[in-house]
């Protein structure tokens, strides 16, 4: 499952749910009519009735949510879609979920971490490397030499000391 937003709370009376997006833009998860609803990697698949972009979150109205303490419920859930239901990326291109949990070294082949997850900053994507200390490395050509997702591991030019 590739984890695409987190259910915020319930949107109206009627069973609605306001979501706040991971995808680039809030309308990538719109794409998907079938959503699955998870806690602690405990999938349930879920219908979705009616769907819109609302500013920058996304609200959805799913199948058997009725009313506003269904939808109230459901906070917290992550929502997510299957990695097979999404399309196939580029080269050089890569999901955040294809890069969490990859082993980070630099060209020295000193080990600085794994990715725990990536933060937008409007200027480029950054990666967040947690190991003995937490490391913030620019997902920019500059930086990155390669990705190897087949052996799980990022090369940098990033000093250990940095």
């Amino acid at each position: 499952m590739v984890v695409m937003g987190r259910i915020v709370g319930p949107f109206g009376l009627k069973g609605w749910v306001k979501i706040q997006a991971f995808t680039e833009t809030p309308g990538g998860l719109l794409d998907h009519p079938t959503w699955w609803l998870g806690h602690n990697g405990n999938w349930v698949q879920r219908q979705v009735e009616e769907r819109a972009e609302h500013g920058r979150s996304v609200i959805a109205k799913f199948a058997g949510c009725d009313d506003r303490e269904m939808a109230a419920a459901l906070k917290s859930r992550e929502v997510a879609v299957p990695r097979s239901a999404l399309p196939a990326t580029g080269q050089g291109e890569y999901y955040w979920s294809d890069l969490v949990g990859l082993r980070v070294a630099n060209i020295q082949n000193e080990e600085l971490g794994r990715v725990g997850r990536l933060l937008e900053t409007g200027a480029n994507q950054v990666l967040v490397v947690e190991g003995e200390r937490e490391r913030l490395i620019p997902f920019v050509s500059a930086v990155i030499v390669s990705v190897d997702l087949a052996r799980g591991e990022l090369v940098v030019d990033w000093g250990a000391d940095f």
